[in-house]
């Protein structure tokens, strides 16, 4: 895939999610325009889809604002944890996130955790536990690196969320056989 390819891909995906949060608001293209105090031509080709250009960093900062969210929370944590927020609800796992900062016992994740605030409170619950699950003496946090091991967290929340948004498209069965493919290859005989 070509630089501009994953650039209109990633504008799509920002773009899908503004529309989603917009949704969940309740919003109108109307009322989203007056409120992030963007021109309806701008609002009309974030929530109705087509084709998708690069966001202009403005915009996406007017369309986080308008949805009381940062840029960085707007870029970066996936739909599912930023729609709770859309109904004055607290992100569900900040008890997990507690867990991990009283239960980290190992010096690189604790360091790790001071270091990197904000991709800690995009980690899931399951993450969490599987953090703290690694710890152990010669574990892999030890033995690949507390980053390493968040990064393939990280890939795979990003894995899993692509594939979900493919199942709802024409490319299901695509998507079926090369998972199945490749499941069978690494488990051998299907077991699910």
């Amino acid at each position: 895939m070509n630089a501009a390819a994953t650039v209109s891909t990633a504008g799509a995906e920002l773009a899908n999610k503004i529309a989603r949060l917009v949704e969940e608001r309740g919003w109108n293209q109307e009322d989203f325009a007056r409120i992030s105090k963007l021109n309806r031509h701008t609002v009309r080709q974030i929530l109705l889809g087509g084709e998708k250009r690069r966001l202009r960093n403005a915009t996406v900062s007017q369309c986080a604002t308008a949805l009381g969210l940062t840029v960085t929370e707007l870029r970066n944590l996936p739909l599912e944890r930023l729609l709770p927020r859309m109904h004055g609800k607290p992100p569900a796992d900040e008890e997990a996130l507690k867990l991990l900062y009283e239960r980290a016992t190992l010096p690189d994740l604790t360091g790790w955790l001071d270091r990197n605030k904000d991709r800690a409170a995009t980690l899931h619950s399951e993450e969490v536990q599987e953090l703290l699950d690694m710890q152990a003496p010669n574990g892999p946090l030890e033995k690949f690196g507390v980053e390493n091991c968040v990064e393939l967290l990280e890939r795979r929340r990003k894995l899993v969320c692509q594939v979900r948004e493919i199942a709802g498209t024409e490319y299901l069965d695509l998507v079926e056989q090369l998972v199945r493919l490749v499941y069978d290859k690494v488990k051998g005989p299907r077991r699910c």
